[in-house]
């Protein structure tokens, strides 16, 4: 199961790739920028993408909607801050499967993948969450 994370934010990306890590999950690539990681997920392929909502050269919104156009079927979990509830709730509408909330919380960001990506221990299977 390969993860590409988008972050333009060094502590989190490094944060969120060994979390992702540590759990078993394999970084197929870390992207800095929007077009970085628009360029690797062409590239890579990857089964999910962790995508930074706010980053200064292209925002997730857009990275998003331009993933999605040449890969409907394409896994996109946003990375938020509190307080940036409208541009989440925007974000799902465009098809992002789910959202978690900075700082990140090991157990909640995989159960949230696990939900995303296949069954959970509930039996829920490609659920959408936040958290």
């Amino acid at each position: 199961m390969g993860i590409l994370i988008i972050d333009d934010t060094d502590f989190d990306r490094n944060l969120l790739r060994s979390i992702l890590l540590s759990a078993g999950y394999e970084v197929l690539g870390m992207a800095i920028c929007g077009e970085d990681g628009i360029s690797q997920y062409r590239d890579l392929q990857p089964n999910l993408v962790m995508l930074d909502l706010i980053m200064p050269d292209l925002n997730g919104i857009e990275v998003l909607r331009r993933i999605r156009r040449e890969d409907p079927e394409a896994k996109v979990v946003m990375c938020t801050s509190v307080g940036e509830e409208g541009m989440v709730d925007l974000a799902r509408r465009m098809g992002a499967r789910g959202y978690i909330v900075k700082p990140y919380i090991a157990a909640n960001l995989l159960t949230a993948i696990s939900r995303i990506v296949g069954t959970s221990s509930d039996g829920e299977k490609n659920g959408e969450i936040g958290y």
